[in-house]
């Protein structure tokens, strides 16, 4: 199979997932919820969407265009998938597939059903695919290895690849800044950034920095609509129990009915809980950013204003290129 006929399989799997009605994607995301409440219809929707998106063939050329693809030595590749969100892991598993390595998935049980499903309708398109991955709990066949985890788990699999290639994501979260001149647009995108995905993606917003005497009272104002997010059990769980610890330890913080903001150097915050830090300038902002950089993995200003930021409403919407951490992962894949 060559990079051409790889290509247009992803091309054409973009198209098919373009043309799923809105049945479709309920039919999905029961799917989805039957293994992972978090996954609702709306983050469904939202993830296929992206997904779509990364399969435009414009944008796949362009990112691909750079790389020496053709001179590639297949091996096998690992690749430990998230389930923070739904079709978390599709990037890597295109990645892999497309620079014409195989690929060994360790699937995160939540997010299972969705990967399998893309992966059915890739090898309906192309069935040359279906002896280019599988689907595995073990990955000690594995050449190198891909993953994203925590300090603990980060640690061990340092460990235990530390004699085979291997590109190894810590855990990351993103930031806001707010200047307190935002408009209520600007602010309901800003929303977007901290709650879609219920915050539990590494692009979600879970810090913002903002001036000394700042009010949230327009940000909450702004998104008022989101109430409903209560509606999920489980995010008012972490809501209830993320608030009654404020009070019986008698923390300061902002509540709105559905959101808690706190101030605090950490940059994770819990579900439910965004997290903020006052700034005195703009040389004071810079160096608190500069400080927490290894651990962002994107900053949002309204408009892009910041240099090196997005603008809000984006944190959601990466482009092929844009790598978690930082880190290209297809030229990992073109060296290994």
């Amino acid at each position: 199979m060559t990079l051409e006929n790889r290509i247009e399989a992803f091309v054409e799997l973009g198209k098919q997932l373009q043309k799923l009605s809105p049945e479709d994607i309920t039919t999905w995301a029961r799917m989805a919820t039957s293994r992972n409440t978090w996954f609702d219809e709306q983050n469904v929707a939202a993830a296929l969407k992206g997904v779509v998106t990364f399969l435009n063939e414009q944008y796949l050329r362009e990112w691909l265009y750079p790389y020496h693809l053709k001179q590639v030595t297949p091996k096998k590749v690992g690749v430990v998938m998230g389930g923070n969100t739904p079709m978390a892991g599709f990037h890597d598993f295109m990645a892999v597939l497309l620079s014409g390595h195989y690929l060994l998935a360790k699937l995160n049980s939540g997010d299972e059903v969705l990967i399998k499903r893309l992966a059915d309708m890739l090898v309906a398109i192309e069935p040359a695919f279906a002896n280019r991955f599988e689907f595995a709990y073990l990955l000690k066949e594995a050449d190198a290895l891909i993953a994203t985890g925590s300090d603990n788990a980060i640690s061990y699999l340092q460990q235990y690849f530390a004699k085979r290639p291997h590109l190894i994501r810590k855990e990351r979260r993103s930031i806001g800044v707010l200047t307190g001149h935002e408009e209520a647009d600007d602010l309901k995108e800003l929303g977007n950034d901290v709650m879609q995905y219920y915050g539990l993606s590494s692009r979600n917003v879970s810090k913002v920095f903002v001036p000394e005497g700042y009010s949230f009272d327009r940000f909450f104002e702004a998104n008022a609509h989101r109430s409903n997010i209560l509606d999920l059990h489980k995010y008012q769980n972490n809501y209830d129990y993320n608030k009654s610890i404020l009070l019986v330890n008698r923390v300061p913080h902002f509540d709105n009915g559905f959101m808690l903001v706190q101030e605090s150097e950490n940059l994770i915050s819990p579900v439910s809980v965004l997290f903020y830090q006052t700034f005195t300038s703009l040389a004071d902002l810079r160096q608190k950013l500069a400080a927490v950089k290894d651990k962002t993995e994107c900053v949002v200003s309204a408009h892009g204003w910041l240099e090196g930021s997005i603008p809000f409403g984006d944190a959601h919407r990466p482009m092929l290129w844009d790598y978690s951490d930082g880190i290209d992962t297809m030229a990992f894949l073109q060296k290994i």
